[in-house]
């Protein structure tokens, strides 16, 4: 086993230059748009051709609720669509791209690991085909243009104390959650408190990841929110004619970048919506393409299943038309011990008592996509070499009392070849077809039904508490029309309750909703619970300390 860092093993690689990459699915040079050698956007002209063409299967990559041990989720996924490739599988990978702020924050980069990683992962990790930034300056248009709407007269009656819409960078920085701006007199503008998110948690960025096409993306832009009247009335970036030039900063933006694995399997890396806040999975647009071009697409949903899997399925599989022939859910035995209440340092050591009390996260989650969706799982061990023959029994025992195998995943240390157990288990559950997908909940029941149903179905738990404050803002959605939308829930990864320091599977608790907002562009109420961040701050040491160029522009220390 390599101990080599993650950004040494993809420097020690030689890529295949992108047209290459793009010829192995039958995509011409004439579709694809170079950003240098191993970068490529593709026209979403292709997808209006390809539309005769039968879907590939659809592979969804959740996990247990994440610990700080670490479950592997993106690697995983990037490891299985080099092992079906090993079984003669013609897969494509689509994944989210990484926002610069976790990289230099705590995260580090988020291009897999070890031998199972997408290439060129530092320009992934950094600028790469410039999305990010065409997604901030959308979202920052749109904000100067409500700024400038008051200042010239205010034709609109917006409400100053009443603008819900923030600017944004892509950064981990907690100085610019709250603001006042505007200061300095009439010229300046009109002062008033501000403040900002980190750009994944744009609005811009969730509507361009459920955007069928460009008309598509216009339509939901023209639909966003802004603030609201004196009168309580909403008002539009529509009503602010703001839609055609976002979208014009949008067009390429739209279009899914290619890039490729280590052992060379296609990926699209495109759109990354926060998962603890937005819906947390890849474009719509990247999906349907990789559908038209592989036999078997493997795509991954942010956190555990409670979060990301939920909301691709009730979100993004109900606007695209999509359903997943199979669900892979990662767990490590070191997580699940950590679930059972094993202290960090101790995790390293056998501890069958821990694993049992910890195990029930992982078969709550088997529940939530076998039951509650309708959907066959294989459970994916990301094996680690301090794992016992004791531990991994339990978990298959376990996990087949509940209706799922286990498989063995060691693509982190071998690449594919580490996968082919898991691949053969999800080739075989998706030709066995035992496919009965269902949503947790229908659109046109009342958001409080909606909100209970993800709680108790999902999350297991009792029932839920709304604020008064919550409880008013919903009536008032219903009331302007916002009814039959989809729910996006805004809560901690770190637990199935409300509660991050709930490990394992709580019982007995009660979720409380602080708040509800729509999302009227992206298509979804947002429900917050506890206290989530839409702007992170950086830690102590952030990891930005260790990050180098050198002079031969050769980047270290990016993971």
């Amino acid at each position: 086993m390599s101990h080599k860092s993650d950004i040494e093993i993809a420097q020690a690689t030689t890529m295949d230059p992108v047209e290459a990459v793009a010829a192995r699915l039958g995509i011409t040079t004439d579709d694809i748009e170079f950003y240098g050698k191993y970068k490529a956007k593709v026209d979403t002209n292709l997808l209006k051709r390809l539309e005769g063409r039968p879907d590939g299967k659809l592979v969804l990559v959740t996990a247990i609720t994440p610990t700080p041990a670490g479950e592997g989720k993106t690697t995983t996924t990037v490891g299985l669509g080099d092992a079906l490739g090993h079984i003669g599988k013609k897969t494509v990978i689509a994944l989210r791209e990484p926002s610069m702020g976790p990289v230099f924050g705590v995260k580090g980069g988020a291009a897999g690991g070890g031998y199972a990683q997408v290439v060129p992962m530092e320009d992934i990790n950094l600028h790469f085909t410039g999305d990010m930034h065409a997604i901030g300056a959308a979202n920052n248009l749109l904000a100067a243009m409500v700024d400038n709407h008051i200042y010239q007269g205010n034709a609109l009656g917006l409400d100053p104390r009443r603008i819900t819409w923030r600017r944004c960078v892509d950064m981990n920085d907690r100085q610019l959650r709250f603001v006042v701006d505007g200061l300095n007199g009439k010229a300046n503008g009109f002062p008033r408190e501000d403040g900002f998110d980190i750009t994944v948690a744009s609005e811009v960025m969730a509507i361009l990841c459920l955007s069928r096409d460009l008309d598509h993306l216009k339509e939901k832009l023209k639909s966003i929110v802004v603030g609201y009247t004196r009168e309580d009335k909403p008002v539009t970036a529509g009503q602010l004619k703001a839609e055609g030039a976002m979208a014009a900063l949008l067009k390429d933006a739209l279009k899914p970048n290619l890039v490729q694995t280590l052992e060379h399997t296609p990926a699209f890396i495109h759109g990354g919506p926060f998962a603890n806040i937005a819906h947390g999975c890849n474009s719509l647009m990247a999906t349907r393409m990789a559908l038209k071009l592989a036999d078997y697409v493997v795509t991954e949903a942010g956190f555990g299943a409670d979060l990301g899997a939920e909301k691709f399925l009730d979100i993004k599989c109900r606007v695209g038309g999509l359903k997943p022939s199979a669900v892979v859910i990662v767990a490590t035995v070191r997580a699940l011990k950590h679930h059972g209440g094993a202290a960090k340092a101790e995790l390293t050591v056998e501890n069958l008592a821990a694993l049992e009390k910890g195990l029930p996260n992982l078969l709550k989650h088997i529940d939530n996509v076998s039951v509650q969706f309708g959907l066959p799982a294989v459970v994916a061990i990301n094996r680690f070499p301090t794992d016992t023959e004791a531990e991994l029994d339990l978990i298959r025992a376990k996990c087949r009392e509940h209706g799922a195998n286990v498989a063995l995943s060691e693509v982190w240390a071998k690449g594919g070849e580490g996968g082919v157990e898991l691949a053969r288990e999800v080739v075989r559950l998706v030709e066995l077809g035992q496919q009965h997908f269902h949503y947790a909940y229908p659109l046109d029941v009342p958001l409080k039904a909606k909100i209970e149903a993800i709680v108790t179905k999902i999350y297991g738990g009792d029932g839920v508490d709304f604020a008064p404050a919550a409880l008013k803002e919903m009536a008032r959605m219903e009331e302007m029309g916002f009814r039959d939308l989809p729910v996006c829930m805004a809560k901690t990864q770190y637990s199935l309750s409300d509660d991050p320091q709930k490990l394992g599977r709580p019982e007995n608790f009660r979720v409380t909703v602080r708040n509800v907002k729509v999302s009227a562009g992206a298509g979804f109420f947002v429900v917050l619970t506890g206290e989530i961040m839409t702007m992170p701050g950086l830690p102590k040491v952030p990891a930005a300390e260790s990050i180098d160029v050198d002079s031969t522009g050769r980047i270290s220390g990016l993971f």
